[in-house]
Order: structure tokens, then sequence, then C-alpha cells
């Protein structure tokens, strides 16, 4: 703290500033709020200090320990700023490590304040330090133009006042410029005038005449002064040159000038450079020329450069027009005063006549609905040649819906060729060639511009077909909700969309928003309750301008949301005015026995409506206690005989909103005697174990529920294992089987024995069936034999097929029968 009076004293000193009492106070107060109350500490220091110079003894000022410095590792952080300053830990100093100026720091914000932290570990702890830099008079006022230059007339009148530009100075308040002062002279004085903005700005004020033949040029000098101590200044020159009054007439070098040019000659060729003098000075002396008289034809073939007076080719400047221009030239003063001259043009010829395209009539605007063959322009193409190189063809380029027709003699018709969207492209610059056969061939080329007319073809798109939106209840009417956005590709009036409120919308939804018809904004019409209705939907229609207008829907879904407007209210013990009920409670109720319990409500729904009970008021506080989020008053100990019989316990409900709404509740309790302990009353004797057994109950039921998850998923993967490694024999009731009985009589069953004669002694036959895994063997010799007694057999199988199925059945899974040839 002596730290900062210190460094304040100085900065006084320094600005040259009086300490008076009531600074002191207001200083002192300021210190000891800021520097004690919140751990800070503010030091008050002039710019410009030199590196190594002590601002203040931090450890000293914020009640630190030397020592501490630096076995806790104290550090000087900056917020936000460039490291200025640096803590020396033997000592506790902050010093000066690097040049400190106001006015590249701050520029010219009349409060210039570096924000700094001291960081100190185990324990971790954080001093803001601030360091507010006080101004001194380091700039002198600077004026941008060293050198102010002044072309005057010297009929210029007395009073006329010339604006000078004002001397920068970036310090402050009385170090800033205060006052100009002009050298001695005998024609001007210096005023000061006021912007608007209330920036002094001086003026230059003539005083006596000027008389260029007298004093051709003043020189002044101007000085810009600012009030610091001690005091600066900022020196510029003022040139002033005296303008002589015009009384010479410019004079041309030639009354006629003669001059020729071959017709081919390219756009831009120098015919002639004329010259006038005038011996006057200044703007009296300087010389425009110009034609006089010129035709518009002429105009467009010949310009003259207005201060260097060449004269050039602007255009086609052909023999077969004239062979010869005749050209009446102005060279005028500054002045006004003006003389004449002539100029003589011979064109020469040369045989090199481009074709000429000319466009007789021109449809610049094509609707996009045209039809093909729809005529856009007619072009006449020329050339003034003769023979073969006046023959003209005209070409145009192949990429373009358009094409040409001729049925005329060096007439086209540009007509459409295809279909046109103004959406894909909106205009067509057609590039006309017109090429003569001459040799070497000449061509002319002439673009056409064909701007494509937009027909309502395209309806508005939203940029979304369904919006939601959120919007708080109880919001002021012409709440803005959200905008909807559509785009219409067409053009023009057929672009432009206007915003309604569909007549498909329910009549009585339609009027709760207003739409803004321009920009799609909708607003609010009415207030929303979420507690009445928390969702409707609205249906927005875009309508572009177009004849006939063509529109689309966007649905708007609108979900209102719930703010704490409802405070909570009880339901029970009923609060009325004069009488609230007592509940009566046994006075052999032990502790945690239930008294009664405060019944509330809330309107609002999710965190709005959780309740909060708690008690504010009782006639003995430690002898009841209400359950947070049940509102359960329960006995915190048994009754004594010194508690009163009577007790009032006002219990605060408070929901769970931002901000949150409360409502009380007045109990009485009366203690009685002779009233019976119910144990069903009774909660918090038993309540840690019963709590205890239903985490164990739940423990148990999840244990239970995981093993029979695991053995259903091992009973489903073992099944599915079973039946890939089972071989299915289905029965054959449906295919043909050959019963022993037609079996011929070399054939033998042998399901039931053992063994199997070789296999070369016998040829493999399958049955019907074979492909479910039945096999027998027969000889090839009685191959015809039981074919004819399998004929007989089908032809028999009507008659005995129910007797033949029931003996032959074959049962899944059953060994089949395999007959041996004798």
């Amino acid at each position: 703290m002596m730290s900062t009076v210190h460094l304040f004293l100085k900065a006084c000193l320094i600005m040259d500033q009086p300490l008076n009492f009531k600074r002191w106070l207001y200083f002192l107060w300021f210190c000891l709020f800021f520097g004690v109350s919140f751990g800070e500490v503010r030091y008050i220091l002039p710019e410009e200090m030199l590196r190594g110079s002590v601002i203040g003894n931090v450890a000293r000022d914020l009640g630190l320990k030397v020592t501490e410095l630096e076995a806790r590792r104290a550090r000087v952080v900056a917020d936000g700023t460039s490291q200025l300053c640096e803590l020396d830990t033997a000592s506790g100093n902050l010093l000066i490590s690097q040049r400190i100026d106001r006015e590249e720091l701050c520029v010219q914000a009349s409060v210039c304040i570096l924000q700094y932290q001291l960081l100190l570990e185990d324990p971790l702890q954080a001093y803001s330090i601030v360091l507010d830099i006080a101004d001194i008079n380091d700039n002198s006022p600077v004026f941008a133009a060293g050198e102010i230059q002044l072309d005057l007339v010297e009929s210029t009148v007395l009073g006329r006042r010339f604006p000078l530009e004002s001397a920068h100075d970036p310090d402050l308040g009385t170090n800033s410029v205060r006052e100009y002062k002009l050298s001695p002279n005998n024609h001007f004085a210096l005023e000061m005038s006021t912007q608007i903005n209330g920036n002094a700005y001086p003026e230059l004020v003539l005083k006596k005449a000027l008389d260029r033949e007298a004093q051709a040029e003043h020189v002044l000098k101007i000085n810009g002064i600012d009030g610091g101590n001690p005091i600066r200044s900022g020196t510029a020159s003022i040139h002033i040159r005296v303008l002589d009054a015009n009384d010479n007439v410019p004079v041309f070098s030639q009354h006629v000038y003669k001059t020729s040019v071959p017709e081919n000659s390219a756009i831009g060729t120098v015919i002639a450079t004329l010259n006038a003098t005038d011996s006057d000075e200044a703007v009296y002396g300087e010389i425009t020329y110009s034609f006089s008289h010129l035709s518009d034809k002429m105009g467009r073939a010949i310009e003259i450069n207005p201060l260097s007076g060449e004269v050039r080719l602007a255009g086609v400047i052909d023999y077969e027009d004239a062979s010869t221009h005749e050209l009446d030239v102005q060279a005028k003063d500054g002045g006004g005063q003006a003389s004449h001259c002539k100029l003589i043009i011979d064109v020469i010829d040369v045989n090199d006549n481009k074709p000429m395209i000319e466009v007789k009539s021109a449809s610049a605007n094509v609707a996009e609905d045209s039809k093909p063959g729809t005529m856009v322009a007619l072009i006449n193409v020329y050339d003034l040649d003769t023979g073969s190189s006046g023959r003209v063809t005209c070409t145009i380029p192949d990429n373009v819906p358009f094409k040409l027709l001729s049925e005329v003699k060096n007439y086209y018709m540009l007509v459409s060729d295809g279909i046109l969207d103004r959406e894909l492209q909106s205009e067509y610059n057609i590039a006309v060639t017109a090429t003569d056969a001459g040799s070497p061939s000449l061509s002319s080329v002439k673009v056409i511009t064909i701007v494509i007319n937009d027909i309502n073809d395209n309806p508005p798109t939203f940029t979304q077909s369904e919006c939601n939106t959120n919007i708080l209840e109880n919001q002021p009417v012409g709440t803005f909700v959200m905008k909807v956005k559509a785009v219409d590709i067409d053009d023009g009036s057929n672009a432009k969309i206007l915003y309604q409120i569909s007549k498909d919308t329910n009549s009585e939804v339609s009027s709760f928003l207003t739409i803004n018809s321009d920009t799609g904004e909708l607003f609010t019409s009415r207030l929303f309750d979420y507690e009445q209705s928390v969702h409707f939907q609205i249906k927005v229609t875009a309508r572009d301008g177009g004849d006939p207008p063509l529109s689309t829907t966007c649905t708007v879904n609108v979900f209102i949301k719930d703010q704490n407007d409802n405070a909570p209210v009880v339901l029970y013990p009923v609060q009325t005015i004069g009488f609230i009920a007592e509940d009566m409670v046994p006075i052999e109720a032990p502790r945690g026995y239930l008294v009664t319990k405060v019944v509330a409500v809330d309107a609002d729904s999710g965190h709005n409506a959780w309740l909060s009970y708690r008690i504010i008021k009782a006639t003995q506080p430690s002898l009841f206690v209400v359950g947070l989020h049940t509102g359960e008053i329960r006995t915190v100990r048994a009754f004594m005989e010194d508690d009163d019989p009577k007790h009032t316990v006002v219990v605060s409900i408070t929901d769970n909103g931002p901000e949150s709404l409360s409502a009380t509740a007045t109990v009485n309790v009366m203690i009685g005697n002779g009233l019976p302990v119910l144990n069903e009353l009774f909660e918090f004797a038993d309540y840690s174990q019963d709590s205890d057994n239903l985490t164990l109950y739940l423990i148990i039921a999840l244990i239970t529920v995981s093993s029979l998850l695991i053995l259903l998923i091992s009973g489903v993967f073992y099944c599915k294992l079973c039946r890939r490694s089972y071989v299915y024999r289905s029965t054959t009731d449906s295919l043909p089987v050959f019963p022993t009985t037609y079996l011929p009589p070399s054939f033998t069953d042998l399901s039931r024995c053992g063994t199997l004669l070789k296999d070369e002694r016998y040829d493999s036959f399958l049955t019907t069936g074979s492909w479910r895994g039945d096999f027998r063997f027969g000889s090839s010799t009685d191959t015809d034999t039981l074919k004819q007694r399998s004929a007989a057999y089908q032809k028999n199988t009507l008659r005995q097929a129910s007797a033949d199925r029931a003996t032959l059945k074959v049962r899944a899974g059953a060994p089949q029968p395999c007959y041996l040839v004798k």
C-alpha cells in the first residue's frame, strides 16, 4: 500500500497536477477497497520509466514474506498483455522489464490499465496486480505534411478563409495541442474554428490584397504548441503561390494544319499534333483542345486529346465516304479565352473494306417459352468492295440454341433453334461473323445480346419443408418466433415472394402467430401457457408474384417451453384464514415418528415442478424434521415432559426453477396423552436396515437374472450345434418302395446281415428315394426282371397301397434294407 501511495505522489508530481484533499481521500478509499478486500494491489506509475525501476514491493503490499516468494516459486504472469514487468523474488520488488509507452499500449484511451497475476505454488494462490499507466508529455505535436502548398489567384477577395490541417499529439489532456501560432507577415492571419464534433482546427485568413507582380510567393511558418510541462511544439511551412490574372489569348503555331492518313489505319493512329501557346501562367495558361462543329460521323472516327492536342483515329475512316475532311479546332485557356485553326485531313484510298454487319431489327428480349423458329433478329451483311471481295458469308457459334436462315441475298434471320430456359442461362451474347471471299479474306464480328425473359414456371421452394421451433411461455405479444425462407429461381415479379398463414391451418391455431409477408418472420399474437398447450402446428404458404401465381407450403411445428411461472400450491393441510387444522401426535411417539405430511403440487413441469420442503420456523426447531422431497414431518427425538403441548411448524415449499418460487404451509401439532403409537408411522430405526436389505435383494435379483440369461444363451447355442451334427432321415411314405414279395427270387434281404459280398460281383442301383440315404444292390443279369416287377408293383399300388405302406413303412432313422442277388 505504501508503494502505491508513493507512486501516486510521484505520478502527480510528473503530471504537474495539484494533490487536493478530495482526490487523496478518493485514492485511499480505492486502494483500501480493492487492495485489501479482493487480494489486489494497484500501482499508479508514469510511462517511460527506466528498465529496472522499482514499481513497488509486492510482498510487503500483499502481506507476504519475502522468503515465501522463492520457496513457493512466485512469478508474475501477464493477463492479455505483454510482459512489461518482472518480480525480484530476493527482495519482493516489482521491476520494470521493458519500455512502457502509454500511447503504444492504449492509444488515446482515457484510462490505461495493465492487468497481471502474481502466482504462488504449494498451495496455489493468485493475487491481482493492476498497473495504472499515467500519461506524461513525451510527444510533440506533429503536422502530417511538413510543407503545405496553397495556390491563390492575386484577385482573391479579402477575408477568404483557407482551412489548414491540425497538428496531431498522441498525448492526452493538457499534454495535447492547445494553440497555434503563425509567423509574422503582412497578408495573412491565423484564426481557430471548431468542427461539429468539437475539435478545433486552424484557418488561414487573407487580410491584405495579393499582388503577383509585387510578390509571387509567400512562405509562412505555423507552430502547434501543447500544454505540457515542459512545453512541446511542432512546426510546418506554408508555401503560397500567387497566380496571375488571365490577360492573354492562346495562339496556334499555324492557322492551317494539313495531314493525310490511309483508310486502313488502326484505331489510335496519330494523324496530327496541334500546338497553341498562352503567355499567362497557372490555370490561365493551361490550354484545352476540342473540335468545333464536328459531325456525328466524324466524331466517331476522329478524336483529339484535350491536353496534348494529338488528333487520333477513334473509328473507321473510309475513302469511299469522303476523300478529304476539313475540321475546325478550338484552343481554350483556363480563363475561357479561345482561338481557332483549320485541320485538313486527306484520306488515302486502300482496297481493304471489311464486310459490314447491320442489325435491321432485333428483339433484345425473348420469352423462355418461345417455340423453336422464333425470329430474334434480322441482319444485313454487305461489303463495299466488288467482285469476289464483295461476296459475304455469315456465321454464328454452334454452341448456342440459335441458327441463321437466309432467304434474301445479304439478309439473314437469327431464329431460335431449341428450348430456352432462363434459369439455365439468362443471356446470350451471340457473335455474328461476316467473312468476305477476298484474298486474303477479311471478316467482321458483331455481338448481339439476347436476354431471355422469365416466365413463372418455377414455384417458390422452402429451404425446409418442415421446421421446428421453440418458444418460452408467457412471452409478450410480438415476440419473434422464427423466420421461414423460400427461394424462387424465377426473376423479377415472378420471384417476389409473399408469405402468409395457410388457409389449411386450423382456424383457431392460425390466429396464434402473425407473419411478415415480405420477410417470412413469424411473431406471436397472443400469450402462450405451457400448462394449457405444449405444441401446435401451422402451415405457411409462400406465393410468388407471377401470373398465375405459384405457391408452396411449409409446416411449422411450434413447441411451447415451460417457464417457472407457477408457485407451489399447498393441498394439505388446508390453509385458511383464521383456522388451520391441528394434527395430533401421541406423547409416547418415538424418534422418527410420522406426525403429518405436507402435500403440495406445482402446475409447472420438469425441473420447475420438483418441490423441496424445509422448515423455516418452528416453536421448537430441534423437535421436528421434514423430508426434503416427501414433505413428511417426523419427530427428531422422543417428547419430554417440559415440551410444549402445542407446536406450530412453518414449512417452506420451493420449486426447482431457475428463479425458484415458493409457498409456505403452517402446521399445528398437538401432543396428546393416551393416543396409540402406530408402528406404520415409525421410520428411523429400521430405515438403514431396510435400505441394506433392499440393496441385497436387488443384487440377488440381478445375479439370478444374469445366470438365467447365460443358461438360455448356452441352451440355444447347444441346440444349434446338435442340429448341425444330426443326420436327418425322413420317411419314404411318398416314395415307391419295393417290398420283398415283389423282388426277384434271386434277391435276399441283407438289412440285418453284417457283411456284403465283394463289390465286383454286383451292380448298384438306387431307388427313387436314394437321395435320402437308401441303397440297394442288384445283379446286372436280373435288371430286366427287376424292371418287370417294378412295373407290376406300380399297377397294383392303388389296390395294395394301404396294406403295403402299413407293413413296409420305414421309420425315420431306422436302417434301410439292402438286397443281395443270389
